[in-house]
Order: structure tokens, then C-alpha cells, then sequence
């Protein structure tokens, strides 16, 4: 071979070992944040955001046992399958309740991130948000279901703490911040100071318990049986609590209790209003709760950076200003609710020795 074709080849060996890294740098991460919750499961990696945010269950045969389906898919088959095929959610108010079925569901996410997302993970390290107050016993239900679907260390995070991180608050200064996270199965409320979570408060009424109640109300008043999926949209499309007085209504198709015909009917925000109104009350009385023992010192700190809310059922439209006419303390509302718990827990994971008093490492 000649010196001229040796360095030729020198240089394609080289230009392809540097496109190689390239691609291997894009496609491996060590890090993934988890924010497992009861209605859905999120997950963010290291640099490329949230990138797996799908409803928490999983559709199994009870006769096989075999799992069928897990998130959209498993989510979509609710009131749709045979007896036989039965929807599990394995997390009851951001508590696992059934390991084997959350240990199985986290890897197949993680599975999903090789297949889908081209991401190579080798053990990697991960995080997880948990409500405030969880057990021991719960927090090692967690830890065992991380570990054993792959990830090598496990940190936990309390989910108000990551929430505020993600919200973009400077959890880590001496200034006290509150944070309302409204999730699927719990609320959780923290006043926050130097990294750590001076107050917390953990009410298991959410959004779950906002459509059980939809539901309820729809069958006693208009005699009509309707479906989880159902409920959550009548919250999402006309549920507005305080402020705007315009009635806003919604076609919605059931089965009759009395005949066992299918019914249509019109529901209006008026009734969405007041069903939900309800279920906010115990969260309304939770933060004045929390307001009421926490250090004038920081109460004065939070009225004038505000309450920040994250979650999902922080999106309830007017939730902001009914808040802030029951605490007269101004309300911020982020563009990230959905996310804020995965995003945080993702930063606080990225900077370890900075969140150092907020993470939980467990060997």
C-alpha cells in the first residue's frame, strides 16, 4: 500500500471513529429522572428532556397473566376489553401497590427508550419523585423496582422539591417558596428554604378523585353511567373554577342506568363547576393549613415571590384565581406544569453537590 493511500485511509478511519462518537454521544445517556405517578409516568434523559409521558397502566389477560399492553396502548383498551383483560394502575396515590407490575412497566419504558428513542443505556443512574410522608417500607417498594429494572443507583426526590426546581424556583436560597403540586392521586404542598422542605402536606384528593366525582354527580342527576375517560375530558374541556361566569357546555354519551340504552347528553360547566369546587375544598384548607404554621419570616418571603403550582390538575382553568382569592397571595402559574416534577428531578440529578440536601440516595 502506498504512503499516499495509508493516509488516505488514516483519515477515513479517523473521520469515521470521530462520526462514531458523535453518534454514541447522542444516542447514550446515564441519567433518567422518573416522575412516577399515579396517572401517568414521565421520563426525562440527560439532555434531551422529557421524551416518555404516558398514562400509568397496564392491560393484562387474568387467565394468562401475560401482560398485553402498557400506557396509550393499555389506556385505551379501559371499558373497551373482554372481562378477561384487566386494566391495572400499579401506583395508588404515587405509591406503588403492585411491585411486580411497576417493575415491569418501568422496563418497559426503559426498553422503549433503546427501540424507539435510540438511547443505549448501561445501567444507569436514575431518579424518582415520591409524594410527601411516603413509609420506608414504600420508599424501598420504589427503590427495588427501579434497581431492578436496570438503573445501578437509584436517588429519590421528594415531588414538591422537584417540582420547584423545575418551576425554575431557587429552591437552594434562604428566601422561602411554596409550592402546590396537584397530581393524579395526591396534592402536595411544601414551603421550601435552603434546599430542603421546611413544611410539607400530603392530601390524597386529586385529579382522580376529581373525576370519580364527576362521574358520581353525572349518574345521580341525570341517571347516566359514564366512563373514567369520559370524566376527565368533562374536566378538561369545560371544568372552570372561579373567575369566568361563562357557561360553557358538552355533548356527552353514556349508558342509561334505568333502560341499559345508550343516552347523550348536554353538560355544562355550571355543574363541572360545582362538582369540582368540592374536591378542591380539602386541597383550598390543606394550604391555608400549611400557611397558617409556617415562620412569619417565611409567609412574608412567599407573598411576595407567590404560590407556584405544578401538576396536571393545576391546569383546571380559574384554579389560579380561585386560589388567590382564598389566600390573597398571588398565584404563578408555569408553562411546565405537566412536567415540572420530571424536569426537576432531572436538573437536581445532573447536579448532585448542588441539591445534595434534597436528594435521598439509597444504596
Amino acid at each position: 500500500m502506498t504512503k499516499t493511500a495509508t493516509i488516505t485511509r488514516t483519515k477515513a478511519v479517523k473521520r469515521a471513529q470521530t462520526r462514531t462518537r458523535g453518534k454514541m454521544s447522542r444516542i447514550i445517556s446515564h441519567d433518567i429522572a422518573v416522575d412516577l405517578g399515579t396517572a401517568n409516568t414521565l421520563v426525562a434523559i440527560d439532555g434531551r428532556g422529557v421524551v416518555i409521558n404516558e398514562p400509568s397502566v397496564v392491560a393484562t389477560n387474568k387467565k394468562t397473566n401475560q401482560v398485553i399492553a402498557i400506557g396509550n396502548e393499555a389506556k385505551q383498551m379501559v371499558g373497551r376489553t373482554p372481562k378477561s383483560i384487566l386494566a391495572i394502575q400499579p401506583l395508588v396515590d404515587g405509591v406503588v401497590s403492585d411491585y411486580e407490575v411497576t417493575e415491569y412497566m418501568l422496563r418497559s419504558f426503559i426498553d422503549r427508550l433503546h427501540r424507539v428513542h435510540r438511547v443505549l443505556l448501561q445501567r444507569p443512574r436514575m431518579i424518582v419523585g415520591l409524594p410527601c410522608g411516603v413509609t420506608e417500607v414504600e420508599k424501598r417498594a420504589v427503590e427495588e423496582a427501579a434497581k431492578s429494572s436496570g438503573a445501578r443507583k437509584v436517588y429519590l426526590i421528594e415531588e414538591p422539591i422537584a417540582a420547584a426546581i423545575g418551576c425554575g424556583v431557587d429552591i437552594m436560597s434562604e428566601r422561602g417558596s411554596m409550592i402546590v403540586d396537584i397530581g393524579g392521586g395526591t396534592t402536595e404542598i411544601a414551603i421550601i428554604s435552603n434546599g430542603v422542605a421546611v413544611l410539607t402536606k400530603s392530601v390524597r384528593i386529586a385529579g382522580d378523585e376529581m373525576n370519580d366525582a364527576l362521574r358520581q354527580h353525572v349518574r345521580e342527576e341525570y341517571g347516566l353511567q359514564i366512563g373514567e375517560r369520559t370524566a376527565e375530558d368533562i374536566k378538561t374541556t369545560i371544568g372552570i373554577v372561579g373567575g369566568d361566569n361563562k357557561s360553557r357546555s358538552m355533548s356527552v354519551r353514556g349508558r342509561n342506568v334505568i333502560t341499559g340504552l345508550p343516552q347523550e347528553i348536554e353538560i355544562t360547566s355550571d355543574m363541572v363547576r360545582v362538582t369540582v369546587a368540592k374536591q378542591l375544598r380539602p386541597i383550598i384548607d390543606a394550604i391555608k393549613g400549611v400557611l397558617d404554621e409556617t415562620p412569619p419570616e417565611l409567609i412574608s418571603d412567599i407573598m411576595q415571590q407567590g404560590i407556584h403550582l405544578a401538576g396536571g390538575g393545576s391546569l383546571i382553568v380559574g384554579i389560579d384565581r380561585l386560589l388567590r382569592s382564598e389566600t390573597h397571595i398571588d398565584v404563578n402559574m408555569p408553562k411546565n406544569a405537566l412536567t415540572a416534577v420530571v424536569e426537576g428531578a432531572s436538573i437536581a440529578l445532573a447536579n448532585p453537590s448542588l441539591y445534595r440536601q434534597s436528594l435521598i440516595y439509597t444504596e
